[in-house]
């Protein structure tokens, strides 16, 4: 198949479009970073806490929004823009940002265990709560440790009342004694828990994931997947009908948008059609397992 210039993608893509389509296939289900305004805010938040000058009362921040709006691929972003660094010198590893996931059920042991096992230094055995948090902070310490990223938050709520209380007034000491911010990531319900502690809420500010609408940050959106997706001939995603059609089928989700336009370009290849048009849905199959089993 002679393949045209593909000018309607960015110049760094043009040649992912004359390969094969089975490596095209591929690259397409790569993950890959795209960026968009709510994202951008989130993490040019992060970056100024991260030059935040230490106080008794640092700023943390609060990432939220429903599940699969790319809560997750932001923290790991920002993770891999501020790498681990090894000092030659002293022969020590440097990591100014921590990530770590909040544990399944809300207890303190649990939750330090958790994080040293993301900073390499696993607990060994049964130890006290004592011993497992004055580990902790000696180990964050020891690493340089400028920012602690805590994801998935709302697992908190797994707790009762009483004992998110509690877990909420361990997250809170751990923010005085380090004098470090913190960045939580979760549902719209985390807020809401992290809203019951006066002294949480007064340090935190928050950054909505909200959901996709029919807007000028849509239209952006995608955009930015057509000029990257390696079809050879130009897709119709800023036609009215066809941003409609996103939306309704995948709910405003970016999961959800990512996969059906994945599925979408993929079937493009395979038919031969190499662009993704209205019609483009009507050649799905009926039952495409490409959105979420929620409303089925």
């Amino acid at each position: 198949m002679v393949v045209t210039a593909c000018e309607h993608l960015d110049v760094a893509y043009r040649d992912v479009a004359a390969l094969p389509d089975d490596e095209r296939v591929l690259w397409i289900r790569a993950e890959r970073w795209i960026s968009h305004p709510a994202a951008e805010q989130a993490l040019d938040t992060m970056t100024d806490l991260l030059a935040y000058p230490q106080r008794s009362r640092m700023p943390c921040l609060l990432v939220h929004g429903r599940t699969g709006m790319g809560k997750t691929m932001i923290l790991r972003k920002f993770c891999r823009e501020h790498p681990t660094v090894v000092d030659s010198h002293l022969g020590l590893a440097r990591s100014p940002v921590v990530m770590m996931q909040l544990p399944p059920e809300p207890v303190e042991v649990s939750f330090y265990e958790e994080l040293l096992g993301a900073l390499g230094f696993p607990l060994v055995g049964e130890v006290s709560r004592v011993r497992a948090r004055r580990t902790a902070r000696d180990a964050l310490k020891i690493i340089g440790a400028r920012i602690l990223i805590i994801d998935e938050i709302h697992a908190l709520l797994v707790g009762g009342e009483r004992q998110q209380r509690v877990f909420l007034n361990v997250i809170r000491l751990l923010a005085n004694d380090l004098e470090m911010p913190l960045v939580c990531a979760g549902t719209p319900e985390a807020r809401r828990a992290l809203m019951t502690d006066n002294g949480l809420a007064d340090r935190f500010e928050s950054v909505e994931l909200p959901r996709w609408t029919n807007t000028m940050a849509f239209r952006r959106l995608l955009a930015s997947f057509g000029a990257i997706l390696p079809l050879r001939q130009p897709s119709e995603l800023d036609q009215e009908q066809v941003r409609s059609t996103l939306l309704k089928l995948s709910e405003g989700i970016t999961v959800r948008i990512v996969r059906l336009l994945e599925r979408l370009a993929v079937d493009a290849i395979r038919r031969g059609t190499e662009r993704i048009t209205l019609e483009s849905f009507e050649m799905l199959p009926t039952r495409a397992p490409l959105l979420s089993m929620e409303h089925r």
